[in-house]
Parts: structure tokens; sequence; C-alpha cells
């Protein structure tokens, strides 16, 4: 685990690109004390330490808020920015993400807890490398009790924000898939990634796209590097994924890129499929594969769910389950792992209509938007409003914007700090083979910007590769209110007699192929001037100008059918959960009146996604032994449990406040503790987590608050008024 995913301050610039510009819009009154001695700064008071020179020279040029006091522009709980701060306006109009350059403790935040944070998952297991008894193997983890809890709470809030809010449908399809499936996709030929090898050494082998960015990063950091070389590298790196075999193999030599291990000549690139391939049966005859993506299991159940739905468009449907991809170089923990678990929504819409009905709720919210256009001039991102990235071309139709701003509100609610979100646009070179356009939501994190969930414009390829491969009608049959008259081409007779006799037994199959082709291929067909091969049932004929006649006629048609388009949100459920850990994370002052050395860590997660609601505490062992307590601990248990509460029980020698302690490190945020008076009055205290405050109350009325506090029905302060403080 250590290995995978300690990473050096140069590795963890490696994926922002330029430099960062930042800058505090307000120095009080937003981040209470951590704001405040930033504030004293401005002031002409001690200034605190710089962020780290490699840090802020390979940062990309961006705005983020940083947890010690770095704030950068001015965000509403919608995500909007008033007027008059960097982050915004109050007409939403287009804003560049840029500011003076401030230095600040706390700016390289999540890099320098993240040994502490990795450290309490392995030793509390909220996960750990899978076979770990074994040595373990890259690219695999077991989630322990409390990350297979947080886990599931994430996955629980995305089927309540998106599945049960949108109305979506929901499907559960298999991990293994037969080679036809994913060749009609286009994952057997296309689903690769560039390989380069040691020539010395043939056991270490290197994702080149990876390798060229790291190049570039150091190039980048090297002191003699001018503003001008700075340029070109930073370029090439943005540009990394999107390179051709050729391209890829000529900036290797260029840069005389060797083997960073041994120095030796590094092989040509080539690609490696990222599918793992698996036999189906015992005698191995059928080949399958451990599906790539969920995406697939959709698309072939499209028919059935469209049915379901009364044979209604536009209407989405959902699939959570696990992914495998056999990753080259699988490092950095859960964000790059061979296994892993993904969110996915398939959203079927008519192609030639990509209004949303409630984009209006949706237009107002402000979001940062990384274009490629500013990608590839080297400019900053920009802050706008969905409605004016919408109307400026940012964002060519209502739906993929309106599912970009509800997975701001996604991420927000489930703990990611809005103010590290941007989208950033896919390069033309870089789009997926399937997609006609694609944004990443990235989330800024100890590794740099990080992608966490994928929104693609996939068009109608997948149904109608499949289609295609299937033999089977996908089209979706739209009634019209009124019949209308359209011009339509057709074969004529005579040109269907000679495609008969020409064809022979086979001449009656290719006919009826021609005249069920689309309107668009018949037109291709017409305008034949060279033979043209077509595979008809599994054979190959040839078509020859001179037997294709073509005719047009006026025809009332009464159904309109057409391929759906599909817009798919993909969230990596394991990334998300690691940015969750990170931007939650944060270590207590250790207390100078005991000898404890270890750091204390708090895990400051929402009550929705913490992997318990409440622990429960005796406040010491002639407690823990007493039997009133016996008796009340288990009916209060029971009354957790009926509200589908999870809770922890720590019954341990140790001293309240070390307990405490534990529990924090969990993220659970209320601790119900057991007293000597709790023996006379059956009332309890119960302590919030972060403010670390507590409260006495009838032990009878605290399951129902733990319920509210957890489902956001009321908040801690509401609390505290109705109830003494302890």
């Amino acid at each position: 685990l250590k290995a995978d995913c300690r990473v050096s301050a140069g590795e963890r610039a490696r994926r922002q690109g330029v430099r960062v510009f930042v800058t505090c819009a307000r120095a009080s009154g937003v981040c209470g004390a951590r704001c405040a001695s930033f504030a004293a700064g401005r002031t002409g008071a001690r200034q605190p330490p710089a962020m780290t020179t490699d840090f802020l020279e390979t940062s990309i040029r961006y705005k983020y808020v940083q947890k010690a006091g770095i704030v950068f522009g001015d965000f509403s709980a919608g995500g909007s920015a008033p007027s008059g701060k960097p982050g915004g306006s109050s007409s939403g109009a287009l804003v560049a993400s840029r500011g003076e350059a401030v230095q600040h403790a706390g700016g390289d935040e999540f890099a320098r807890n993240q040994k502490d944070l990795l450290d309490l998952c392995k030793r509390r297991f909220f996960y750990r490398q899978a076979f770990d008894i074994y040595g373990g193997v890259a690219g695999f983890f077991t989630y322990g009790p409390p990350g297979c809890a947080m886990k599931n709470n994430i996955i629980r809030q995305w089927r309540q924000h998106f599945v049960i809010e949108e109305n979506l449908l929901e499907v559960e399809d298999t991990c293994i898939m037969q080679h036809q499936v994913l060749k009609a996709s286009g994952h057997v030929d296309r689903f690769n990634d560039f390989m380069v090898k040691d020539t010395g050494d043939e056991s270490k082998f290197y994702r080149a796209d990876k390798l060229l960015e790291e190049i570039m990063d150091e190039k980048m950091k090297a002191a003699d590097c001018t503003e001008a070389q700075r340029q070109e590298y930073t370029l090439v790196r943005n540009q990394a994924d999107a390179y051709s075999r050729e391209e890829m193999g000529q900036l290797f030599k260029k840069y005389g890129i060797k083997a960073p291990e041994t120095g030796n000549e590094l092989s040509e690139p080539y690609e490696f499929n990222l599918m793992f391939p698996t036999p189906i049966g015992p005698g191995g005859y059928l080949q399958g594969y451990l599906r790539p993506e969920t995406a697939q299991g959709i698309f072939l159940n499209y028919k059935f769910c469209c049915e379901q739905n009364a044979n209604r468009l536009p209407f989405g449907v959902a699939q959570v389950g696990k992914a495998f991809r056999n990753e080259i170089a699988p490092r950095a923990g859960l964000t790059r792992q061979r296994e892993f678990t993904q969110a996915e929504i398939e959203y079927f819409v008519n192609p030639k209509s990509r209004e949303h009905p409630k984009f209006g709720s949706v237009e107002g919210v402000v979001l940062t938007f990384f274009h490629s256009n500013e990608q590839l001039a080297g400019k900053d991102p920009v802050r706008a409003s969905m409605g004016d990235a919408f109307k400026t071309g940012i964002i060519k139709n209502q739906i993929l914007g309106y599912f970009l701003v509800r997975t701001f509100q996604f991420l927000r609610n489930v703990g990611v700090r809005e103010e590290h979100i941007r989208f950033r646009q896919h390069l033309p070179t870089e789009m997926a083979h399937y997609a006609a356009d694609c944004w990443d939501a990235e989330v800024f994190c100890s590794l740099g910007w990080l992608e966490i969930v994928g929104h693609a414009d996939r068009s109608a390829f997948d149904l109608t590769q499949h289609a295609k491969a299937a033999k089977c009608d996908l089209d979706y049959k739209e009634v019209l209110d009124k019949p209308v008259e359209q011009e339509v081409l057709l074969l004529t007779k005579p040109s269907g007699i000679s495609i008969m006799k020409a064809f022979g037994k086979d001449g009656r199959a290719v006919k009826n192929y021609i005249e069920t082709l689309p309107q668009a291929e018949l037109e291709e067909l017409a305008a034949l001037t060279a033979p043209k091969s077509v595979t008809v049932e599994g054979k190959s004929f040839e078509l020859k100008p001179e037997l294709l006649s073509f005719e047009k006629k006026k025809e009332k048609i009464s159904v309109n059918s057409f391929t759906p388009g599909v817009i798919e949100p993909s969230f990596g459920v394991d990334r998300i959960l690691t940015v969750v850990l990170e931007h939650a994370y944060y270590a207590r002052p250790k207390d100078d009146s005991t000898d404890d050395k270890q750091t204390r860590g708090v895990l400051a997660l929402s009550a929705v996604i913490a992997p318990y609601k409440c622990t429960l505490l005796p406040l010491d062992q002639r407690i823990a032994r007493h039997e009133q307590y016996l008796a009340l601990s288990t009916t209060f248990r029971s009354e957790l449990s009926a509200l589908s509460l999870s809770y922890t029980i720590d019954e341990s020698g140790a001293t309240i406040g070390r307990r405490y302690a534990r529990n924090d490190e969990l993220g659970i945020p209320f601790a119900v503790t057991f007293d000597f008076t709790t023996l006379e009055d059956k009332t309890v205290t119960m302590r919030e987590r972060d403010s670390m405050e507590q409260i006495r109350l009838p032990l009878a009325a605290v399951a129902d608050l733990v319920q509210s506090l957890c489902t956001g029905e009321a908040v801690w302060k509401d609390a505290v008024a109705k109830y003494p403080s302890s």
C-alpha cells in the first residue's frame, strides 16, 4: 500500500500543468480561525511560510481553496459566486479563474496529510492491499469494515440522488461478457493503451503516456528551463494520452527518453489491450472477457428497459457494479486499480432534441470549465453559470449540462469540497472512440487533478453497433400525432429483379438487405461510381453501380424511427471515496500534557456517508460492568438498529479521551457516553466530533436525534439550543 501510494512532491504535481495563481477574496468571516491568520498577514503581521516551490511551479493555473485558509473566489451553497469576487459575477458571465499567487501555509495540504491518512486507512482497515499476507499484487485492494460501510453509503447516496430523484431504471448485468458483444462495442479492437518496455530488462513495462508526462514534469522543474520551453513541455504533457503511436515514438526519440529505473533504451510504443480474457465453458471454445465497463450491459438491455418505461423517451438506465481493466502500471492506491466499482447512467434521448425539462433549475449554478480550446492555448479555466455555458457553446446540449450540475451537487453532498471541483473537456484527439463530446469532473487532491466522473455524449454509437452485430432492431418507434408526407428513396422493381438474378440463391437476401438500409446509406449507394463490398448473413457480395437504380417517392409516415442518442455520466466510486477521505482528513494539535506521540487524525465525514453514525462508550469499567448499564445499552442498541443506524461499542479500559480519538479517526460523528448520572436519571452525554461540544439529554431521545442529524432534518446547533451543555 505504501509503495503504491507514497508520492514525491514532483509526482504530486505531475498532473497539474503550468503554475498556480491564487488569491484570497475574503480573508475573514468565511473560514473562521483558519482564515484569521491570513488576514493578520495582510495587515503586516508575521507572514506564514511559503508553499513548496516545485508545487507552485508545476501546478495548473487554477484557483482553488485550501482548508488551511486560502480562499479563491466566493461560493454560495448552490455553487455560484456573487458579484465582485474573482470566482464569478452576478450575471454568471464567463470569468477567467486567475489571480495573484500568495504564500500561505497549507497550500499543499492534501499532499502533506497523505502519509498520515494512508497510515490511518491501513491501521483502521478502511482498505489495504489484497492478498497482503502473500505479499500482495498491484492494482487489487480489499475494503475493511469501515471502508466497506463508507463505500456502501456513497453508493446509497448515489442511488438516492440519481436513481430515485431522476426516476431512473436500474439493472444488474453479468461481469463476464462474450466476445461478440465487446467486438461490436469496439473494445476488442480499440480499448488499448500504448506501452513501452525496457529493452535490457523485459520484465519492466511502462505506460507510454504516463512516462511522457513524468519526463515533461522533470524538464519543467529544471532550473534552466525557459518560459518558451515550459510552454512546449506543458502542451506536450497536456496531450500525452492523445498522441498516435507514431507521434508518441517520435516524442520519445526527440526527448531521449530512457527506462527510468535502468537507463536502458525503450522499445517502440505498441498497443496493449486492457481487457482480461477468459474462456467460457469447460471446452473453452467460447471466448469471453471480464467487462471493462458496466455500460455495455445497459445497452444490451435497452430494448427491454424501453418497454418497461412504456416505450417513452427520454429515459435513463443505471447500473452499479465491478469493472476490470488490466492496467499496465497500477499505482496511487485506489485511483488506478485492476478491479474497481463503477456507477454508470445511460440516458437515452432523441438525437434531434437535446433539451432537458429541468434545465431551468440548474442554469444559475456556476461551475469551473476547462474547455479544450483553453487547454491547447495554455489559458486558464473559466467560471460560468450553466446557462451562460450553454448559450456560448461551451456546453452543446442541455441534457449533458444538466448532468454536469447534478454531478457537482452529488460530489458536494458526499463531502468533496466544491472549490476543488472543475470540469475538463477532452481534447479532440483524446476523445473515446464512441464519443461526440466528453467532460471529466476532476477533483484536486494529493495527486493533483484527478478524474473521478466522466460525462460522455456517446451519440448513437453503441446501439447502432449492437443492432448491426446482433441483427436486432434497436430503433425507437415514435408514433406521430399527425402523419407527415416525406420523400423517400426506394429501390426500383427492375433493379430488384437484376439483383436477384445477379446473386442467384442469395439474391433475395441481398435485395432485402438493401431495402432495409437507412435513407442515408441508400443515398450513398445511389451515388456509387465503383463497386462496393457488403456483408449479408455472413457472406460478402460486391454491389456494382449498374445493378442499382433508385427512385424517389412521397410516403405518409405515421411512425418516426430512429436510433436514440446517449448521454453517459460514469462515476468511479473508489476514486470518489479516495478524494472524500483526503478532503475530510485533518489532524488535531497534540496535547502537550500527554506523552502521546501519535497524530490525532480526524475524518470530518458527513454523517450521511460516515461508516458508523454513533459510538457507545461507558465512562469506565465500573460502568461497563454495571447491570443497569447492560440493560440500558441493550435497549438503546435495539432503538438504533430499528432506525437502521449503524454504531460501534468501545468498552475497553482506555481513557474516555483516547476512545473519543479512536472514533474520530473512523469519522463517527457522534459519541454517546454512559456515566454514573446515567444510572441515576437515564440521561447520557452526546459529543459532536468536529466541535467536540457535549450536551446532556435523556437516553430515550438520542436515537431519534441521531437519525434527524444524519438525515439533515436537524443540525447540531439545534441540539445545543434544545439540550444543556455537559
